[in-house]
């Protein structure tokens, strides 16, 4: 069962766990047993989700606020780093002494041309 936040006008906020279903319906307040309204403070947490996802909304998130600096990038992303540019990295060629080429991770059964 998720977790919901609620905004009691008397005593404060407070958490309650309660089911999907009746997660826009008010709660009464745990100490003075008022009608208090669903409010929305903190973020949302992920915890079911796939750490790939969750990474993502976290830089997203924190992108809006606080951008990277320069010295944090670089210090992420080695130089030519193919992570963050989407372009595939160099092919592996050699040159034999005659000038013919080969590569060596491609396809070894094919003749070079």
């Amino acid at each position: 069962m998720p977790v919901y936040e609620y905004l009691c006008d008397a005593c404060g906020p407070f958490t309650d766990m309660r089911p999907m279903a009746e997660c826009d319906d008010p709660q009464d307040c745990p100490h003075c047993a008022t009608s208090a309204p669903r409010v929305m403070l903190t973020a949302p947490a992920f915890f079911c989700m796939p750490s790939d996802k969750r990474k993502a909304h976290a830089t997203n998130e924190r992108s809006k606020h606080a951008p990277q600096t320069v010295a944090e990038y670089k210090a992420k992303h080695a130089p030519g780093c193919g992570c963050c540019s989407g372009k595939k990295p160099a092919r592996l060629m050699k040159k034999t002494a005659t000038g013919s080429k080969s590569f060596p991770t491609a396809r070894p059964w094919m003749i070079s041309h």
